[in-house]
C-alpha cells in the first residue's frame, strides 16, 4: 500500500490539476491511499509548503514531489518508493 499526501489549498488551479491527475491514475491503482492536505488549516504547514504546492509526499519515507509534475512522473515517484 502506497500512502501519499497531496498538499494544496482551495482555489488553487494547479492543485486542482494535480488532484485530477491523481484521480485518473487511481482508477487503475487499488493499492494507493491518498490524503488531501489543505495547507491553510495549519500555520506550520502553510509556512513550509506555501510556495511548493501542489506537492505530493510519500508518508513512509518522506520523499516529496513538487510541481510541476505529470501522470508519468507521479507513477515514477510512486515506483521509487517500492
Amino acid at each position: 500500500m502506497q500512502e501519499l499526501e497531496l498538499y494544496g489549498t482551495s482555489a488553487c488551479h494547479l492543485c486542482e490539476l494535480a488532484e485530477a491527475m491523481l484521480a485518473e491514475i487511481l482508477v487503475d491503482e487499488t493499492d494507493w491511499q491518498i490524503e488531501l492536505i489543505d495547507i491553510a488549516d495549519n500555520d506550520d504547514t502553510l509556512e513550509r509548503y506555501a510556495l511548493k504546492i501542489p506537492l505530493l509526499k510519500c508518508v513512509v519515507d518522506g520523499r516529496e514531489l513538487s510541481w510541476p509534475f505529470d501522470k508519468l512522473r507521479i507513477r515514477q515517484f510512486v515506483g521509487e518508493g517500492q
